[in-house]
């Protein structure tokens, strides 16, 4: 754990933390062990939208595969409880214009210090725990938040149905334009199945919005193909280290800056693309978030 000296007059004279931040938020994944599920509580899903907390899905088509948090109920990874987890509900040949995504937008507050965009861009790396039942090579990306800028990498899954770790190390971008406000700060993709359009060379930053690399493997093309992931972390630096464990409530409070959902008394109420269930009639009233949410919230009915 870091340590340092701190004197009598309250000075700090060293310090010594081996991730180049304090323990508890080298992660800038949100829910990067899946763990948090407002919306769904571990129902299964095929619609575009949020799946896990943080963690959406986008298809080109629809009904092509089903997402949900601990698929299959395989056992996870050592030290990790939950997963989310996809399977493939047919044979699918994906159009050259055509993606399957599994992604996360993480917040521009929470990346600013990589300085990408700028010569002082620093690397971060990436790792996490896939599962699959296909063996090969797989494939996702990051992006800036127009989408000009991708980093396509890739990775392979040498056995079926066996948890694998990964770890990726990228260059930080010293071009394009990298949100530093509440906007999209960094994009991260792994892709379910994309097509040429959308598909660049691995491990080169490129200008153009590449979701993938270029001949990745499709889950979406076998039918009944599973694609499980856990203990997603993307840190800064160039080395790989132990997954941030944060206490579950404060992973919790993390998630509902975008997202809060609230039940009682048989209404449900929440906020940032969730509902208000009343049979006949309507209140109005106020609400007290637990957190500051990153943008102005919406009820939806």
């Amino acid at each position: 754990m870091p340590y340092g000296t701190i004197n009598v007059d309250k000075t700090v004279t060293s310090w010594n933390d081996t991730t180049g931040g304090l323990y508890g938020f080298k992660n800038r994944i949100i829910n990067g062990a899946m763990v948090i599920d407002q919306r769904n509580a571990g129902a299964s899903g095929t619609a575009n939208g949020y799946t896990v907390d943080r963690w959406a899905y986008v298809a080109s088509q629809a009904s092509k595969a089903t997402w949900q948090q601990n698929a299959a109920s395989v056992t996870p990874p050592t030290g990790f409880k939950n997963y989310l987890g996809f399977t493939s509900s047919s044979a699918y040949t994906v159009g050259a214009s055509e993606v399957f995504l599994a992604y996360q937008p993480i917040e521009g507050l929470n990346v600013y210090d990589l300085a990408w965009g700028t010569a002082n861009a620093a690397p971060v790396t990436l790792s996490f725990w896939v599962r699959s039942s296909l063996t090969g090579t797989f494939g996702g990306s990051l992006q800036n938040s127009a989408q000009n800028r991708s980093y396509p990498f890739s990775f392979s899954i040498s056995s079926a149905n066996t948890w694998e770790q990964k770890s990726i190390t990228i260059a930080g971008d010293t071009s394009g334009t990298w949100l530093t406000t509440n906007g999209i700060g960094i994009l991260l993709v792994f892709s379910l199945g994309t097509g040429s359009t959308f598909s660049g060379t691995a491990s080169a930053w490129a200008g153009a919005d590449y979701r993938s690399s270029t001949g990745a493997t499709s889950v979406v093309g076998t039918n009944g193909a599973t694609f499980y992931i856990t203990g997603v972390q993307l840190e800064k630096g160039s080395t790989a280290t132990s997954f941030d464990y944060r206490p579950y409530g404060t992973e919790l409070m993390l998630c509902q800056r975008y997202y809060y959902r609230q039940n009682a008394s048989g209404t449900s109420f929440s906020m940032f693309g969730t509902s208000w269930n009343e049979s006949t009639t309507r209140a109005t009233g106020q609400v007290k978030f637990p957190v500051t949410m990153r943008i102005r919230p919406t009820a939806l009915e």
